[in-house]
């Protein structure tokens, strides 16, 4: 009978927050797409996209913001269940039927074991491929060359390296244009610079020309095979036809190139597995290129040369995530084809004297570790963010006890900061990483660690201090924080 009472226990209380849960994983979501749309709309409307590639654009900005409200949707959950359980005295009551309070917590951990894992799917498997697609898809945006792109006091490329334009002023609605130079560079042996005082713009209707009148100008004209003659021609009316100015969404159908944030954990290992080995190989080179020019300058004969093989055994296995990933996806997907493997050419010989040797090779191995550190960085964010979700149940569990009525406020207030210090913490972390001022592991990890210190530290305070019943209001709040500073008058404990 026991054990049925512990079993109805853990999911009274995990359902206790399935709804704060989602409240808080919709609103923050909500809240930070709607920060996206205000950032990037601007730049969307106006260049004669369609509306379902607009809503692509921030559909595929999902992904991302879910990753970070993730964790933040654990804590207000744990904040906001737990505080109303323990002003309910219905811990009080758990505790007076002789249920400990480490038994009390560990559903809501175990709950947040298993969104951590989701949280390390998501992050792993769905993210990236959200960022590459979302890239690929902004480039293809930004080649996209409408009228109301073009903007006043600025030289426009119209065309890319060939036709420039420059407007003091642009009506967006009648396409009129006034003080008007174009830059026409598209024949390699005239320049031209065409200037008018005004002029009206005209799309085909596919929207893939334009159409120029320009009114009351010159044209300044000079030949590369003869630069010591200018002609300037006057014009009263000047039409011009631009043609292929892109002015029709073309899609990437496939792009190859992935940054860190578009790869998987284990395509970061591959490539930090590469970065390894062309580090090792660009030691050898250098060591090799030393020894060869001191047997030069000795007059002996120069040492062999490395050999192609050495340090190139093979990639080291994958690890343990990796592996186990592999296994799932050779289960749940057919086997793919063998392809014939190519043979690999040989590479060619070292050169026999290399001088200022080292110095290129320095610059090559500070390349290498600067990228593997970069993957490595990336790949620990992803961990630590998934496993906040653990740490910010820790911290959320004894704040919500010791303070169970602070109400909707004490909710609020704890997650903005502890959000901002985490993430603060999070993002000065991932810089110091990549400037190899810290290891991936401590710039990554350093903020879990501290919240989880807090976090136990917190619910060994409470355990210690038994029924929250005796109060936990604002007051409370105020004397902690601020009893410290009122003279002969310890804080509250």
């Amino acid at each position: 009978m026991a054990r049925l009472t512990v079993r109805i226990l853990s999911r009274y209380l995990l359902r206790q927050h399935v709804a704060p849960f989602g409240f808080a994983l919709a609103g923050l979501t909500a809240f930070l797409l709607l920060q996206q749309v205000a950032k990037q709309f601007g730049n969307l409307v106006g260049k004669g996209l369609p509306w379902h590639v607009i809503a692509e654009v921030f559909a595929l900005s999902i992904p991302f913001i879910i990753a970070m409200t993730l964790p933040m949707a654990v804590l207000v959950a744990v904040l906001y269940t737990f505080s109303h359980l323990a002003a309910d005295n219905e811990i009080t009551a758990m505790k007076a039927s002789g249920i400990s309070l480490a038994r009390i917590v560990t559903p809501v951990l175990g709950g947040a074991v298993a969104v951590a894992l989701c949280a390390l799917l998501w992050n792993d498997q769905l993210l990236p491929r959200a960022n590459h697609r979302l890239r690929t898809l902004l480039v293809d945006i930004q080649r996209k060359k409408p009228s109301f792109s073009l903007k006043e006091q600025v030289i426009n490329e119209v065309i890319q390296g060939q036709f420039f334009l420059r407007a003091a002023r642009i009506d967006p609605a009648t396409n009129r244009l006034k003080d008007v130079t174009i830059y026409d560079l598209e024949d390699a042996e005239r320049r031209r610079i065409i200037a008018a005082d005004s002029g009206h713009m005209a799309y085909t209707p596919g929207g893939t020309d334009l159409y120029l009148t320009l009114l009351h100008g010159d044209i300044q004209e000079v030949k590369r095979a003869e630069p010591t003659q200018f002609n300037r021609t006057f014009f009263a009316v000047n039409r011009i036809r631009v043609a292929g100015i892109q002015n029709s969404l073309e899609r990437t159908e496939n792009d190859t190139y992935r940054g860190d944030r578009e790869m998987t954990m284990c395509q970061m290992e591959h490539a930090v597995t590469l970065a390894r080995l062309d580090e090792a190989r660009t030691r050898r080179e250098a060591r090799w290129a030393i020894a060869a020019d001191l047997h030069r300058l000795a007059g002996l004969a120069p040492p062999s040369p490395p050999s192609v093989a050495d340090g190139a055994a093979g990639d080291p296995p994958p690890g343990w995530y990796c592996r186990l990933w592999q296994r799932v996806v050779a289960w749940v997907l057919p086997r793919a084809a063998a392809a014939q493997v190519p043979a690999v050419a040989r590479p060619p010989s070292l050169p026999a004297i290399t001088p200022g040797a080292g110095y290129g090779e320095e610059a090559r191995v500070q390349g290498a570790r600067q990228r593997a550190a970069t993957y490595e960085v990336e790949i620990q964010k992803k961990l630590t963010i998934a496993t906040a979700c653990i740490v910010f149940a820790l911290v959320g569990i004894p704040v919500a006890l010791r303070f169970p009525r602070g109400g909707v406020g004490l909710v609020i207030g704890t997650s903005v900061v502890v959000f901002a210090i985490y993430y603060i913490g999070l993002i000065g972390g991932e810089d110091l990483g990549d400037r190899l001022i810290l290891s991936p592991f401590l710039a990554m990890w350093t903020p879990n660690l501290i919240f989880c210190v807090v976090g136990l530290v917190g619910l060994w305070v409470v355990r210690s201090e038994g029924s929250p019943a005796r109060g936990g209001d604002w007051s409370d709040v105020r004397e902690l924080l601020l009893g410290w500073s009122r003279p002969g008058k310890a804080p509250a404990a």
